[in-house]
């Protein structure tokens, strides 16, 4: 059965210039607590918490990493919705603003199933999918 409703159109979150500034300084410093820095700084920008949740899941801190995450995927879905976004249709991984909000999603899963949460973790993957199936790709290849 084909579906005959079009999809809604691909949600694009604005960029924030100063916050990635301030996020390629810190990746200069390299150190956690030049990537809190920029996320105290900028608690909304969702690549700082999805740098964080990273750092925390290849520390083997997955409690940690899960809290950074899901922290950026909150921030991240009150900026899908004042960009317009209705719970679904595409949130395109090439759009560069974007992948903050989807690195925290794959974090997110990430960490949920080292953690246990099976259910979250195979939601969030499927969501991310749903997103755009390129994050996935992407994220997973790294």
């Amino acid at each position: 059965m084909q579906n005959l409703l079009p999809e809604p159109p691909a949600t694009l979150l604005p960029a924030h210039a100063e916050a990635d500034a301030a996020l390629a300084a810190a990746e200069q410093a390299a150190s956690e607590e030049a990537y809190a820095e920029v996320a105290a700084r900028f608690p909304t920008h969702s690549a700082a918490w999805a740098v964080l949740g990273s750092r925390a899941l290849d520390a083997g801190q997955a409690v940690t990493a899960y809290a950074y995450a899901r922290t950026g995927y909150h921030r991240g879905l009150d900026q899908l919705r004042r960009s317009g976004w209705k719970g679904h249709g595409p949130v395109p991984w090439s759009h560069q603003p974007n992948r903050g909000f989807l690195r925290c999603l794959y974090v997110l899963s990430r960490a949920a199933g080292e953690i246990g949460e099976a259910d979250e973790a195979a939601r969030c993957a499927q969501f991310l999918r749903d997103c755009d199936p390129a994050a996935g790709d992407a994220l997973a290849s790294n």
